[in-house]
């Protein structure tokens, strides 16, 4: 597939070990780790194919298309003790992971909403490859449109935080793109133990304000401002005050890096990029597909 790219990738990096289909390649080479970046719906079956062969793996965000293709690649990481990761590039974000932490500690009380906006004006129009959007634009292989890509964050987020969603309702459709999309912008609503998870959705919105991550809790509210920025807001400071996040410790700055960390020091994926915490976010996305068909609220689990 995708000819084109794989001769762009062999001029800037001089590879020569190229395959057409990945089967191929984990046939002939002695791997001990993939990352994959594929359509949704295609990630079940390579994780499938690598786990089988004894090859840990690594996929982008979300982790599936679907809950049961999610499922799979649980029980195909279990069956062959093989370590699987979903890359959230919201895992690598200094001031989420310190918003997190000081949620945890008690910092703002009881936690009872978590909200993430994630917007811009469509993969087409903000200038992405046509191999990236052509397929973020079909239903089957991406598993919706901009609810599949942007609600997702707000669904791991949230599932991170919060733990396992009890009902999710959720709408969304076509509202202003002219062509052939099924939903252009989308707000999925998850309710937890004594909290809410917002995700919203666009692909339509013009800037990028506001984006990105509120944490509200019963003593203060938590918000990014800025990268690297966490602005905490209580009663007793209105205004906020803001805290500069810590970077992060060697081994955990990006997906590759911390992929590989837990292979030398064979620990389990953990946080937000965690199959399970992954798995329970899509059986939310899932069953805010179900909302918005049906109409009604959905409640959880689903199996």
């Amino acid at each position: 597939m995708n000819e084109p790219l794989r001769e762009k990738i062999s001029d800037l990096y001089d590879i020569k070990s190229l395959y057409a289909d990945y089967n191929e390649m984990l046939e002939k080479e002695d791997l001990d780790l993939a990352f994959a970046g594929a359509e949704n719906y295609r990630h079940a079956d390579i994780v499938e194919a690598a786990a089988a062969r004894g090859v840990h793996i690594a996929l982008e965000k979300p982790m599936a298309a679907t809950y049961d293709q999610a499922k799979r690649m649980v029980a195909a990481a279990e069956k062959h003790d093989i370590k699987l990761m979903i890359n959230w590039p919201t895992a690598w974000s200094p001031a989420i992971q310190h918003a997190y932490d000081l949620a945890k500690a008690g910092r703002i009380g009881h936690i009872y909403q978590v909200r993430y906006h994630a917007a811009h004006q469509g993969p087409r129009e903000i200038g992405c490859s046509k191999y990236f959007w052509e397929w973020l634009y079909d239903e089957e292989k991406n598993g919706a449109g901009a609810f599949m890509d942007y609600c997702c964050y707000g669904a791991d987020i949230s599932c991170w935080i919060l733990g396992k969603a009890k009902n999710v309702v959720a709408m969304g459709g076509r509202l202003v793109k002219d062509y052939d999309i099924i939903d252009d912008n989308a707000i999925l609503l998850a309710m937890f133990d004594k909290a809410m998870g917002v995700c919203e959705a666009s692909w339509t919105q013009i800037g990028h304000e506001p984006y990105g991550l509120l944490i509200a809790g019963s003593e203060g509210t938590m918000v990014i401002p800025e990268p690297g920025k966490v602005k905490l807001i209580t009663a007793d400071n209105i205004e906020g005050e803001i805290i500069t996040a810590p970077a992060f410790p060697k081994g955990r700055s990006n997906g590759p890096e911390y992929f590989i960390s837990c292979l030398d020091k064979d620990k389990p994926v953990e946080g937000p990029c965690s199959p399970y915490i992954s798995k329970d976010a899509q059986e939310v996305l899932q069953a805010g597909l179900d909302s918005i068909k049906t109409g009604k609220r959905i409640d959880l689990p689903l199996d």
